[in-house]
């Protein structure tokens, strides 16, 4: 049986999903997905999901509107914000209005994210 927690990571670069998934997979259960509306599926059939990461820039739906719309369906889950990019008023706005719990800049500080999501999975 699998006890680690699961979580899900929304990036349309496959890099970058793969790169997650290799550095985080001994301490979570990653799901990956590579578009935001498949990312809304998965949430739908996965209920034990503890948290969601993803991208800022994706086609179709940014990673703002992919987080609102599920916020609305899951409140309960801590939702994160990663991108290359430094902060915008946008991001900024999301912490404040607590849509999302923090922004992690890329390239990936893998000690520092597994860090905070264990904390925040551990609350």
């Amino acid at each position: 049986m699998n006890d680690k927690p699961k979580i899900l990571y929304v990036d349309d670069e496959e890099i970058n999903l793969q790169l997650l998934e290799i550095n985080l997979k001994q301490h979570y259960e990653v799901i990956t997905s590579d578009n935001a509306s498949e990312g809304l599926e998965i949430l739908k059939n996965n209920q034990e999901i503890k948290l969601v990461a993803c991208d800022m820039k994706m086609p179709m739906m940014n990673g703002i509107e992919f987080i609102k719309k599920a916020k609305e369906k899951y409140p309960h889950l801590p939702f994160f914000l990663l991108t290359g990019f430094d902060t915008t008023p946008q991001i900024d706005e999301a912490v404040n209005s607590q849509l999302i719990i923090k922004h992690l800049k890329k390239p990936f500080d893998i000690a520092e994210m597994h860090a905070v999501f264990s904390k925040t999975i551990a609350s």
